[in-house]
């Protein structure tokens, strides 16, 4: 079970001359939103975001699966991602709620496998136990390992 804490929305910054400044028009909007002013004092937490050749992995196993096992077909990529996200309670957050006359339940919230949320490593461990989960439930033919590399075959070059 690989289980990942939720974490605050994220702001692309570019590495300027002495400073940090907006990477995009999002995130400058973004900063706007805020309402952040010249001056102002942030704390925050600097990361460099994971290698833009892994950027979209993720969606390209999602769409490995949707042609390749039949329990996904005509499933969106993302949608693929989600349900092996819950089944396998993999980079999900537990959430327990409690219903009248059934007592306790464990709701399994799939977290962000987006570019800025989640960084490398993590995101290697996050796609390497889904591929494990793939390999035991739906595809027992192929080892983990395969079902990533039939995947990373689809993404583009850096």
């Amino acid at each position: 079970m690989i289980q990942t804490k939720r974490r605050p929305e994220r702001i692309a910054l570019r590495v300027d001359k002495g400073c940090l400044v907006p990477a995009d028009g999002i995130s400058q909007q973004r900063l706007r939103a805020r309402k952040y002013h010249l001056g102002d004092i942030l704390f925050a937490e600097i990361r460099k975001p994971r290698n833009p050749k892994f950027h979209r992995l993720a969606h390209q196993l999602g769409i490995v699966l949707t042609e390749n096992i039949q329990a996904f077909e005509g499933m969106g990529p993302h949608d693929v991602l989600k349900k092996l996200q819950r089944e396998g309670n993999i980079g999900c957050e537990e959430v327990v709620a409690e219903i009248p006359g059934l007592g306790e339940i464990k709701i399994r919230n799939p977290l962000s496998l987006s570019f800025e949320s989640m960084e490398e490593g993590e995101f290697r461990q996050v796609i390497g136990a889904m591929c494990a989960h793939v390999s035991a439930k739906y595809w027992q033919t192929m080892t983990a390992e395969q079902i990533e590399m039939m995947a990373s075959v689809y993404v583009e070059p850096a």
